[in-house]
């Protein structure tokens, strides 16, 4: 069973790129590079990109962004860039083990230790507490936002073109479709996201083909309240902010906006 999944995992799941080609300041953005260990003798790297520019003047909120299964950090920063520009919020993005600058091989369990790890670090931050924190998730990032937010408290989560289960992916793809049963477990939101219980939002292209939108419904209506679903028309699953620009940070905006609220309480 370990063998095959590790197989899967190695074959299937994990698409890393070496090379980290971009970067923030490139277009015009100030950000830190920040190393930080993880608890099993890895060492990983990401950006910190504060709201003001100015490193040490923290925002109201931190955004922690869990990018997908492919490439590293270094292909996000036009998306980036614009997250940027229209939320202007404390953004903290790294890359999990084995991708870019971070050390070791990528993982599922490897994934779930290295969100931790990086959760610690965001909490640090001076003015930041749990419930000022959203995680944002793309693809198999969404997965690995659902399990970090079952224990600690988080202001929001975010979860673009997510996954219901490895499982369930396996079985949109011939070769693996006679064997989805024996991967099931395997980065399950769709069992986790009923013991969630901050507010979600979900994106999801209407056009998506490698993760149906079928899936992103299916986890939304298992998710508990307080929670949006944006359906984006015409976007597949990576140019969902590129296809439909003012829906998609339009919901965000109007998430960031609810979050407050809901931490500040009625007057």
């Amino acid at each position: 069973m370990f063998s095959l999944w590790a197989r899967v995992e190695k074959q299937s799941v994990f698409f890393p790129s070496a090379e980290v080609e971009f970067n923030p300041g490139e277009l015009g953005l100030r950000y830190q590079d920040v190393s930080f260990p993880t608890p099993d003798g890895h060492t990983l790297h990401g950006w910190y990109i504060p709201a003001s520019g100015e490193v040490g003047n923290p925002s109201a909120q931190a955004w922690l962004w869990f990018h997908g299964n492919g490439g590293n950090i270094g292909h996000r920063v036009e998306e980036i860039a614009l997250l940027h520009r229209r939320l202007q919020v404390d953004l903290f993005i790294f890359d999990y083990r084995g991708y870019g600058r971070s050390t070791g091989t990528p993982s599922e369990k490897g994934t779930y230790i290295d969100a931790r790890a990086a959760l610690r670090l965001v909490l640090e931050w001076p003015g930041v507490d749990s419930e000022s924190v959203v995680y944002l998730g793309h693809s198999l990032g969404s997965s690995v936002v659902v399990e970090l937010a079952v224990a600690p408290p988080a202001l929001g989560l975010v979860l673009v073109s997510p996954l219901t289960s490895v499982r369930d992916m396996a079985k949109l793809t011939p070769i693996f479709r006679p064997f989805s049963w024996l991967v099931r477990g395997h980065f399950d939101s769709l069992a986790r996201i009923g013991q969630v219980g901050a507010p979600l939002l979900v994106l999801h292209g209407d056009q998506d083909g490698l993760v149906p939108i079928a899936q992103g419904r299916k986890l939304f209506e298992a998710a508990n309240e307080p929670k949006t679903l944006t359906v984006l028309q015409g976007a597949d699953h990576n140019d969902t902010y590129a296809v439909a620009p003012s829906e998609f940070f339009g919901a965000l905006v109007r998430f960031q906006a609810i979050s407050v609220l809901n931490r500040v309480g009625p007057n």
